[in-house]
């Protein structure tokens, strides 16, 4: 059984945790209401909604479950009109690869480093479930019944080569998308054990989830984050005319040779603390949009949903030979810009961007601080002329 090494001051913080989750019901409701509303509305979003329930369940199925969950740069089209969305994402330990030959054991969100991208609209409420299987091993590469599309289009891409392993600890989800009480909602489940809850999509934006757990750092660190679009309820003004749309998320990996194997690393909390990251990636691999670069066509409006997870870092999201004609700053329609060479966005930041692709030819994505950059901050697009 492998073990994370942890200060004093996390395992007194695990403590508390530990206590207080233990406090919670150990009961599931059954009884979920699948309409939208909540208890209360102000200016026409609903809060208020039933409280979180701790319990045990005896599911060992696919990780990751949800019609609108989707491998990155993937996102799932949405329907028009709000709905229910009931989504399972799991806690797994994994072993996987994030440069070439570079290793190490992962906390993950479905297993994988970024988890999976969940696509709602302004108005959709989420019934959401997760079991913490971090003591167990599991073998995300076989087929899977009633998996999402994330499933799916894993068996297709195996670039980060996962495998499971057992790393006991207690974890949370936090989604920068709900308006809840987070000591409720967040709130930290022991290993094999599971929590649902519910929230409701209020603001349409580019949201990054992650685990709460102390010290957040490492829990981020140790790869559990992801990406959460909310579509505006009527939807963007360019929608009709977007070619193509794409996820990407930046991260930072702060890792350490391990002492016994040489071809495996371990996460780094003493860099993590002095923001001196080893590698700087888009969408969990050095190489995620080197290897397998993005294709468009000349003329295509391209669109970027971008997160820039951190933990610590600043992005300066720039297209080398292309300007940004219309963002959406936090994916916001009251947040507008338009011809931007470069996007700032800081740790948590996410930004709705669209540029219009000139020539033939081919486009780097960058993180325009320079030094992330040599740390494998970049992307490509190839474009190739327009078919008829």
């Amino acid at each position: 059984m492998k073990k994370i090494a942890c200060t004093s001051r996390t395992v007194g913080m695990l403590a508390i945790i530990l206590a207080f989750a233990l406090q919670s019901k150990n009961v599931f409701s059954q009884d979920k209401s699948d309409n939208l509303k909540a208890k209360f509305q102000v200016e026409g979003k609903w809060y208020g909604l039933e409280e979180a329930k701790l319990f045990t369940e005896d599911y060992n199925g696919a990780p990751v479950v949800g019609e609108f969950l989707t491998k990155l740069p993937y996102i799932a089209p949405l329907p028009e009109g709000n709905r229910v969305h009931k989504v399972r994402v799991d806690i797994l330990a994994q072993q996987i690869e994030v440069a070439n030959g570079v290793r190490y054991d992962a906390w993950t969100f479905g297993g994988t480093v970024p988890g999976p991208v969940l696509h709602v609209r302004e108005g959709d409420k989420v019934i959401f479930t997760m079991k913490n299987r971090s003591d167990t091993a599991v073998d995300i590469t076989k087929p899977m019944k009633g998996a999402s599309p994330f499933m799916e289009q894993l068996a297709l891409s195996n670039m980060q080569n996962p495998n499971g392993v057992e790393i006991p600890m207690m974890h949370s989800m936090d989604f920068h998308s709900g308006t809840v009480a987070a000591d409720d909602k967040w709130r930290a489940v022991p290993p094999g054990m599971s929590i649902t809850f519910e929230w409701i999509a209020n603001y349409p934006g580019v949201y990054i989830y992650h685990c709460g757990v102390p010290p957040v750092l490492q829990h981020m660190a140790m790869g559990q984050y992801g990406m959460v679009i909310v579509s505006p309820k009527e939807g963007y003004p360019t929608d009709t005319v977007v070619d193509k749309a794409f996820a990407v998320v930046q991260s930072e990996l702060y890792l350490k040779e391990t002492e016994d194997l040489k071809d495996l690393y371990e996460m780094d909390f003493d860099a993590a603390m002095l923001k001196q990251p080893s590698l700087v990636v888009f969408n969990g691999h050095q190489d995620a949009l080197v290897e397998n670069p993005i294709e468009v066509e000349v003329g295509d409006r391209v669109r970027l949903y971008m997160l820039n997870v951190g933990p610590n870092d600043v992005s300066s999201a720039h297209v080398i030979g292309a300007i940004f004609d219309r963002v959406w700053y936090e994916g916001n329609l009251e947040n507008e810009w338009k011809g931007m060479q470069t996007v700032l966005l800081g740790s948590s930041n996410g930004a709705v961007m669209e540029f219009i692709v000139p020539e033939p030819g081919h486009y780097v994505l960058v993180d325009h601080e320079m030094a992330d950059m040599q740390l494998g901050a970049k992307g490509l697009f190839i474009a190739k002329p327009k078919s008829n």
